[in-house]
């Protein structure tokens, strides 16, 4: 498949039976996919359920697991990995299996103080919950999706009955699976993150869904679990992104940090701003003069930056600015494919607007040599139309 990104939303929480529903109801045929799967398991009077529900008043797909079996699942990590090696099973979907439980295992191991090798499954291995795995597993490989998004966790609340006892909600387990990602309390009690579901996400390590690049919606799945919510449905929705059609266009993230300056003198912002501009990760900075408070003439600052160097920036910022405070966003960016020529020693920047338009711009910092204004423009065209031959292309070569 050809799926760029899978956003998450756990409205009424995520488990494993819930992720596989809404993942077969936008691609039916993985279900067909899944099917093969449950019967090289090879368990007799082991079956599943597929059908479609309302949830208040929303469409979904239920996916249950019917056991009429006397066969017992394996209890342990390796119990797992030796029964799934045994099925001819495609080696994707076993890799996916193996570590969802890898994890499932560790967040047990650490729970109760024990190693991974010597912890047994309790609530996570009976039959229902190893389909619920191998289906999400299936739905994973054959997806071959490799950004995941999702947006905070209902946190729920109370206690269950376990093996161990009652323990609070979230269990220990999925707590500790889910440790560093976003909760929230929507005031609904009960299980809303099962460990199954827990296990799949961590496998997953999907970004928070407040990052955003741009992309096409090619399908929409919604899973629902068998609990009623007082006052929400009780669903998991996926969204399926695809790529713009258009190869000209590189889409990706930047972040913006904004401030205001009133108490600086302009050499002191000047040699700031030159500072910073040399950072890594800088795109772009720029100032502009405004009016702020009590009528004050202020500067009013805004870089470009990497994400990945945002915090070294801002680092930089209060360095080298006497700004008390720095705003910063995330922002979708749009850039268009360039490459970069040199004629003659000058550097000339192509960019690709259409599969019919390429554009040209001579560096400006590399004309400082011609003797006028006319002789840097004659130089900055002949360069450009240089390049843009040196490409195969005779278009224009103007880029304003």
């Amino acid at each position: 498949m050809t799926i760029s990104r899978i956003d998450l939303q756990p409205l009424g929480g995520i488990a494993g039976d819930m992720f596989a529903a809404a993942v077969f109801d936008a691609y039916p045929r993985l279900y067909d996919h899944f099917l093969d799967d449950l019967a090289r398991l090879s368990v007799a009077g082991l079956s599943v359920i597929l059908e479609a529900r309302l949830a208040k008043g929303l469409g979904a797909k239920h996916f249950s697991v019917v056991q009429a079996t006397d066969e017992k699942p394996p209890r342990t990590l390796q119990g797992v990995v030796e029964f799934l090696a045994d099925k001819n099973l495609d080696k994707n979907v076993v890799s996916a299996a193996v570590g969802i439980y890898t994890l499932l295992a560790e967040a047990e191991a650490a729970v109760h103080g024990k190693t991974i090798d010597t912890i047994h499954f309790h609530e996570v291995s009976d039959w229902d919950s190893m389909v619920d795995i191998i289906a999400a597993a299936g739905a994973i490989a054959r997806l071959d999706c490799q950004s995941w998004r999702l947006a905070p966790l209902p946190l729920g609340g109370g206690t269950i009955t376990t093996a161990h006892g009652d323990i609070p909600l979230p269990a220990p387990a999925t707590v500790q699976l889910l440790n560093g990602y976003d909760w929230i309390d929507d005031g609904q009690p009960g299980e809303r993150v099962t460990p199954t579901g827990a296990a799949i996400v961590a496998y997953l390590k999907p970004a928070s869904l407040q990052s955003t690049a741009a992309a096409t919606l090619s399908a929409v799945g919604v899973g629902c679990g068998t609990r009623e919510l007082a006052d929400r449905a009780n669903i998991l929705r996926l969204s399926f992104f695809q790529e713009p059609t258009s190869s000209n266009y590189i889409h990706d993230i930047v972040c913006r940090l904004s401030f205001e300056i009133d108490d600086m003198t302009a050499e002191e912002l000047a040699h700031a701003l030159d500072h910073l501009r040399q950072r890594q990760g800088v795109i772009d900075c720029s100032s502009v003069p405004m009016q702020g408070k009590k009528g004050r003439h202020v500067t009013a600052v805004r870089l470009l930056v990497l994400p990945d160097d945002k915090d070294q920036v801002i680092d930089q910022c209060f360095m080298q600015c006497s700004t008390l405070g720095i705003r910063h966003e995330q922002l979708n960016r749009t850039i268009l494919q360039r490459d970069n020529r040199a004629v003659d020693g000058v550097r000339v920047k192509l960019a690709s607007r259409s599969p019919s338009v390429t554009t040209a711009k001579t560096e400006s910092d590399d004309l400082i040599h011609a003797d006028s204004l006319q002789e840097r423009r004659r130089l900055a065209a002949h360069t450009e139309q240089t390049a843009l031959g040196a490409v195969g292309y005779d278009g224009q070569s103007t880029d304003e």
